[in-house]
């Protein structure tokens, strides 16, 4: 009897292990806002800024040093993460979605909400979108048209130039996440809470921080209408606490759950709390990015505190590069948010699209590994499609690959050996292993100070077109365009049939 006891144990143990490990895991991506690679003191030697949950976040899982988002600017990079396809295939060819502008993501375009929800799963999306919605305007303003002076129109919206009671379209809740909880984007108008596609307090105010500055820059907020005494500085907080509170609910349930936690920060405008205010070496900045770290680790420690995670694939990474005032910090804490490479926020150069890049994936992705594959945040949905066992309808995430393989360290040989990149100004560049050709005479956007003199030598440049080796030349000041020929040909090539 002892004897069937032992082998029933076994067998219980072994069929436990099997389930566990056939179990879809959930699935959170924490997705920062203007965060340059060399924020994170663990990839930043010199850093001025403590990251201790982000460093423990690396420690815990894989780090990529060569990742990417697919656009110097926060609207096509959301696009082509949830998507899994280049924005520029749609309507952002350039800029991004202003406020009250039409949604990016096209009718009937699967998500990765979508995707997952069609396995089983619970989806939510908490923070930022900037992606667009239809918003409930009155009858005869702002309506949708081809027309520019209606567009105009709708930059001009007040309180009066809305039905608040109506429900708001074309939103998260209508690409795939059950739920939605968030301010749409900090720093645009209506500065209200939205619950899934109402506003939660009718605005009776209009704000106007529009050119307020601060030592750290411009706030970069818009005029329009507002809840009574927003505050804006509490916004980053009720978003962690909402995460935090969403992850506790699944511990009930028995469904996968999908969390997408879209920070609003570092992003302008820089409103450290109170707890977090002079506590870094590199300003309020720093002190906001400091914040960000916390935030970061309230989810993380609210998955293990509910048992979660070690079921759970998380991934962390930025929309962009730094926003511009990243210059400053150089010369003022000799903090350098864009690392060692060249660029900012906007621009084709790598600091504006060569992001933050960790994921773990407890008992699938080796803990403490740095990755220096190239990859691009368009690669997120069909890996995950590949880890939950999707197949792809045709014209489905159709630019991006499936990692999984890589991340679990068994695939030796590249996955992606070429990226399209893309800038504000919505000039393209093509990445093959190590070559990079820029399709302009320049990489920049963002005003480079004149005391950096050393990263303003391309105003001399001569060529319709760049071209640099990026292991030999990492901060791109030396233009081979005209040394190579050969190289230009084949990446100009590659880059034509990528976007045909």
């Amino acid at each position: 009897m002892r004897h069937i006891s032992k082998i029933f144990l076994i067998f219980t143990l072994f069929v436990s292990k099997v389930s566990s490990q056939n179990k879809l895991p959930n699935i959170v991506i924490i997705y920062a806002d203007d965060m340059g690679f060399g924020d994170l003191a663990c990839q930043n030697p010199d850093s001025k800024i403590l990251t201790p949950n982000l460093d423990l976040l690396a420690k815990q899982g894989m780090r990529f040093t060569d990742a990417h988002s697919s656009s110097g600017v926060c609207s096509p990079s959301r696009y082509s993460l949830l998507t899994g396809r280049y924005h520029w295939r749609g309507h952002l060819k350039k800029g991004i979605v202003s406020e009250w502008g039409d949604p990016a993501i096209e009718e009937n375009r699967m998500t990765i909400a979508s995707m997952l929800k069609e396995k089983g799963y619970t989806t939510a999306c908490i923070g930022k979108w900037h992606l667009g919605m239809e918003w409930p305007f009155k009858q005869g303003i702002g309506q949708k048209s081809t027309n520019k002076t209606v567009w105009k129109n709708r930059h001009k919206a007040n309180i009066e130039s809305f039905d608040w009671t109506k429900p708001i379209e074309r939103g998260p809740v209508a690409v795939g996440f059950d739920y939605y909880f968030g301010d749409g984007t900090i720093n645009f108008p209506p500065y209200t809470w939205i619950e899934n596609d109402k506003v939660l307090e009718i605005p009776t105010e209009i704000l106007n921080l529009a050119g307020k500055f601060t030592a750290e820059g411009n706030w970069e907020c818009r005029k329009g209408p507002a809840a009574k005494n927003w505050d804006i500085s509490s916004v980053p907080i009720v978003l962690t606490s909402k995460s935090v509170e969403y992850i506790k609910r699944q511990k009930r349930t028995k469904k996968p759950f999908f969390l997408y936690f879209a920070l609003p920060s570092p992003h302008a405008p820089i409103v450290p709390v109170k707890q977090f205010q002079g506590i870094s070496k590199a300003g309020g900045y720093g002190d906001y990015m400091e914040q960000t770290d916390w935030m970061v680790g309230q989810v993380l420690t609210a998955l293990k505190e509910n048992n979660l995670d070690e079921d759970t694939l998380v991934i962390f990474t930025s929309d962009n590069g730094p926003e511009k005032y990243a210059y400053n910090r150089i010369k003022n804490y000799g903090h350098k948010s864009m690392g060692n490479f060249r660029g900012l926020k906007r621009d084709l150069w790598e600091g504006g699209h060569r992001v933050p890049f960790i994921v773990k994936y407890p008992g699938v992705v080796p803990a403490s590994t740095i990755n220096k594959s190239l990859i691009s945040q368009v690669d997120i949905f069909s890996t995950v499609a590949g880890i939950v066992g999707f197949e792809k309808p045709k014209n489905t995430g159709e630019d991006g690959l499936n990692f999984i393989e890589n991340w679990k360290g068994l695939h030796k040989e590249p996955i992606r050996n070429s990226v399209v990149l893309h800038s504000l100004k919505g000039k393209f560049a093509i990445r093959k292993n190590n070559w990079l050709l820029i399709e302009n005479k320049t990489g920049a956007v963002t005003k480079v100070p004149k005391w950096l003199s050393e990263l303003t030598k391309d105003n001399q440049n001569t060529t319709p077109r760049v071209l640099y080796n990026l292991e030999k030349d990492p901060k791109e000041l030396n233009n081979l365009f005209n040394e190579k020929p050969g190289i230009v040909k084949e990446l100009q090539s590659l880059l034509n049939s990528i976007r045909n």
